[in-house]
Formats: structure tokens, C-alpha cells, sequence
């Protein structure tokens, strides 16, 4: 389902459309994912920023933040693992791009999905690359 916009989305809108692309994921692939909290802000925190060396909060769409599924320890102490999504460096992307919003926002709720499953960036865009062979 494409999304057409006359103003802004609202983080409320940008959630609606990860939670509509999140539940169109195949069963199987989101059971895998129980217990991740999604959240939508308008920009990553000074901390992120910080920690990442980015120029920009503008430079980040989303992040995992969590133990990936393949690094869990069951002695350790509970993780939260978490799936952010940046209203505002969305925003920018699809202006500047002109990419559908729901699609968009999809690619970058599945990378980060990815990076739950312990992939890599360069890992994502070979499985990308080789998807559109």
C-alpha cells in the first residue's frame, strides 16, 4: 500500500507505517523477533550521535540496539532489544530521494530486523544484491 502525504508524517504516522510493514513480514520471520520494542523518535540521541561518529543526526535512519539472536547468553542478564526508527533523517531520505515513505520505512525496519539477527551491513547488501539477480 503506498502512502500519500499532503503534510509532514507525525512519528504516529511513521509508526503506523512500520507496524502495517512489520505484520506483512512473512509469519515465521516475525516470530523470530518476539519481545523486540519499536520505537519511533525524531532523531537518534547525543549519545547514539556520539558513540557512532556521525557528522548528523541526519546520517542515521534506524538502529538495533539489543544482543543479536546468535550472541544471547541464557546466564546472562536480560537484554531489551530495541528497533528505532528516525522520523526526521526518513524524512530528509524520501524528500531528497523521492522514494515511496512505505517503502522506505520498510527497507530500514528490515536492515535493522537484520542486525537482530547478528548481519552485518555488508552482509544485507550482498543478500540485497543477490535478491535482485
Amino acid at each position: 500500500m503506498k502512502t500519500q502525504f499532503t503534510t509532514a508524517p507525525t512519528l504516529d504516522d511513521i509508526e503506523e507505517i512500520a507496524r502495517t510493514a512489520f505484520e506483512a513480514l512473512p509469519d515465521a520471520f516475525r516470530m523470530l523477533t518476539t519481545g523486540i520494542v519499536f520505537r519511533v523518535d525524531d532523531f537518534p540521541d547525543q549519545d547514539t550521535v556520539r558513540e557512532m561518529g556521525l557528522q548528523s543526526p541526519f546520517d542515521l535512519m534506524g538502529l538495533y540496539s539489543g544482543v543479536p539472536v546468535g550472541e544471547k547468553d541464557a546466564g546472562a542478564a536480560p537484554v531489551v532489544d530495541m528497533i528505532f526508527l528516525y522520523r526526521r533523517p526518513l524524512l530528509d531520505y524520501w524528500c531528497e530521494t523521492e522514494e515511496d515513505l512505505t517503502d522506505l520505512v520498510r527497507h530500514v525496519l528490515v536492515h535493522e530486523i537484520g542486525h537482530h539477527f547478528g548481519l552485518s551491513d555488508d552482509d544485507m547488501e550482498r543478500l540485497e544484491a543477490s535478491a535482485g539477480d
